[in-house]
């Protein structure tokens, strides 16, 4: 299964996969690369990465990882799928903001003609069980919410429709 992962800010997507003699191998950035961790209770240890072995302290904060690698201080997160979902949701051009994927709307946070910043919480929805809060992708004006608390919809349905506040 590919991952995204924010390191440093910056969203990669990765896999582990099996070598031929059992060990695993890191495909990132169009390339194979064989790939090790040990590391001892208090975090420490040793990255191997292909031929090359370097020391390597992790420390674990919730879903980040802090990792200390040859002298610099790395931010590891894994992207859940469903956050991943929403931002690309988010990230389209127009003025819709869209179902991920197919869910029910458990809450509605905003109502016509309100004013959001980038962020703001639009709408929570429920899809397998898990909960994503939809946000705002930029500054603007509720021109129209087409959901309500418990309506079921579909991927891609148009949930709720910003417009300019100069628009506005």
């Amino acid at each position: 299964m590919r991952h995204a992962v924010l390191l440093n800010q910056t969203e990669h997507e990765l896999w582990l996969g099996r070598t031929a003699h059992g060990g695993h191998a890191l495909h990132a950035l169009g390339e194979v690369v064989p790939v090790s961790l040990s590391l001892g209770a208090d975090g420490s240890g040793l990255l191997r990465l292909g031929d090359q072995a370097v020391p390597v302290v992790v420390v674990t904060q919730g879903d980040t990882l802090f990792i200390h690698l040859d002298g610099i201080n790395h931010e590891l997160r894994l992207r859940h799928p469903l956050e991943r979902a929403a931002g690309e949701a988010r990230a389209g051009g127009d003025d819709s903001v869209r179902a991920p994927m197919p869910g029910t709307a458990v809450s509605v946070a905003v109502g016509v003609g309100d004013a959001v910043s980038r962020g703001t919480p639009l709408l929570v929805m429920e899809s397998m069980k898990l909960e994503t809060t939809l946000t705002a992708p930029r500054d603007a004006v509720v021109q129209s919410v087409r959901v309500s608390p418990g309506q079921a919809f579909e991927r891609d349905a148009v949930l709720v429709v910003l417009a300019s506040a100069e628009a506005a």
